[in-house]
């Protein structure tokens, strides 16, 4: 086994990525308060071909000097937009007939193993603040709620973990169809 150098790897270009079809998967971000977070977000979004990033609230936004340390390149590749009201993007994206879903523990959740995508359904994941989660102003806008299961002691994960493993999961179901 031999690990392979980057030139192997077959990385798209920015211009590749920009014209790439993507995944029809949004990520909104509600009042996130680490920049170190909104980078790996981007980071993940940019690794699946994720459609596009909201940014909201206290969310900062990019060019950041902090953003880019863990988001590397990819605030240039992915689309993104502010917006100070995560409200108005929830109200906005299902005008557009997108299937909104918090990731937050809410009664009625769906845990995520158990979350099936359907085809032609274009997604919507609002992650939230990393100690308050996502508001309940946005989680009542929500068609419903997936939650990760936690076998330990603690009750949440780092949200750009959370990220990683929702964007993952949902990737990997659409790739059946």
């Amino acid at each position: 086994m031999r690990k392979l150098e980057n030139i192997e790897l077959e990385r798209k270009s920015v211009t590749a990525f920009k014209e790439a079809t993507k995944t029809p998967i949004i990520i909104i971000l509600d009042d996130i308060r680490s920049l170190h977070n909104i980078g790996s977000v981007f980071r993940t979004a940019d690794a699946f071909l994720i459609e596009k990033i909201y940014l909201c609230g206290i969310t900062a936004i990019p060019p950041n000097k902090e953003i880019h340390k863990t988001a590397l390149g990819a605030t240039e590749t992915v689309t993104w937009e502010y917006h100070k009201e995560v409200t108005e993007v929830i109200k906005n994206l299902k005008k557009d007939n997108f299937s909104i879903f918090a990731i937050e523990q809410v009664e009625n959740a769906i845990f995520l193993q158990n979350f099936q995508v359907e085809k032609d359904i274009k997604y919507a994941l609002v992650f939230g603040n990393e100690v308050y989660g996502v508001s309940q102003k946005a989680i009542e806008l929500c068609d419903g709620s997936i939650e990760i299961p936690q076998l330990g002691t603690k009750h949440s994960l780092n949200i750009s973990v959370s990220a990683g493993i929702v964007v993952w999961d949902l990737f990997q179901k659409m790739a059946r169809f």
